[in-house]
């Protein structure tokens, strides 16, 4: 456990030792620990509801108090018993926060980064990269995970067979576009590319890090004042979110990201609530 790990347990524990103090009077000693009652935690956390405290942080928080009563029951203390009735809170689900459509399309722009003292081999690779995660809906770790040989030739197909979660693959499309992008950057790159091996190759030609895109993603971020949401998985939201704004079927969607559940792809419904208003006014005999 980091040393900032138990600095948070700590002040967790002390903020429930005073929320104690505060409520019930007088000072907490670890035999009044022992008798504490699952209310008096909700009343604790409900009290750091109205504070504005979110869910992460007051799971947090629990945890922080848990493992302070099991220190003091290792060192034969005392033992607490109203934590572990108490269920931890929900967690808010977070909604993606996708990128505008002409600024996604921007990102493979190599003009962008002209300032740069990058080789243009590796200019030319990373707009290659971005524009596959925008234009195919890869993770990063899928789009990495390409071969040369897996990648078609322009002109020689539209499809790549990734490898997402839980080692499944599916058969995604990509745009002509995308691929031309990779043949240049192919065409530069200084490092032979064998059909078996990685197809996007760091500055020393080996594997390409994910670490790299996403610093890539934080120079493009200050060049189109895009905010701190924009990182390389945004991405991938953004094209799932495009896709439904124009009418994009959701189980096809579901197929394209490699969704195992169709809940998961349902998100993306919550980001692009006026389209589902729209289709609604449009299709429904009595709206």
């Amino acid at each position: 456990m980091s040393a900032k790990t138990v600095e948070a347990y700590q002040r967790d524990a002390l903020q429930f030792l005073a929320f104690l103090a505060e409520h019930q009077g007088g000072k907490v000693s670890l035999a009044r620990l022992e008798k504490i009652l699952p209310q008096d935690v909700r009343a604790f956390m409900a009290a750091r509801r109205t504070e504005g405290i979110g869910g992460r942080s007051l799971m947090r928080s629990l945890a922080g108090l848990r493992s302070f009563t099991r220190y003091l029951e290792r060192r034969g203390k005392g033992k607490v018993a109203a934590l572990a009735a108490v269920r931890a809170p929900k967690i808010e689900k977070t909604l993606p926060k996708p990128i505008a459509a002409p600024r996604a399309r921007q990102l493979a722009n190599v003009d962008l980064r002209a300032g740069e003292e990058r080789a243009p081999w590796i200019l030319a690779r990373d707009a290659a990269v971005l524009a596959l995660l925008y234009g195919s809906g890869l993770r990063i770790s899928e789009a990495l995970g390409l071969t040369r040989g897996m990648v078609p030739r322009p002109g020689k197909g539209d499809v790549i067979t990734v490898t997402g979660k839980g080692n499944k693959t599916r058969m995604v499309p990509v745009l002509a576009q995308v691929l031309t992008l990779i043949e240049q950057y192919v065409s530069l790159c200084p490092y032979d590319l064998p059909d078996d091996k990685p197809l996007f190759v760091g500055a020393r030609g080996g594997p390409l890090s994910p670490r790299i895109v996403q610093l890539v993603m934080e120079r493009l971020r200050c060049a189109l004042s895009l905010p701190e949401t924009a990182t390389p998985h945004a991405l991938r939201h953004s094209f799932a979110t495009h896709l439904l704004a124009r009418g994009g079927d959701l189980r096809a969607i579901q197929e394209l990201l490699g969704h195992a559940s169709l809940s998961t792809t349902q998100i993306y419904t919550a980001v692009d609530a006026d389209r589902l208003t729209e289709v609604y006014r449009s299709a429904h005999p009595r709206a």
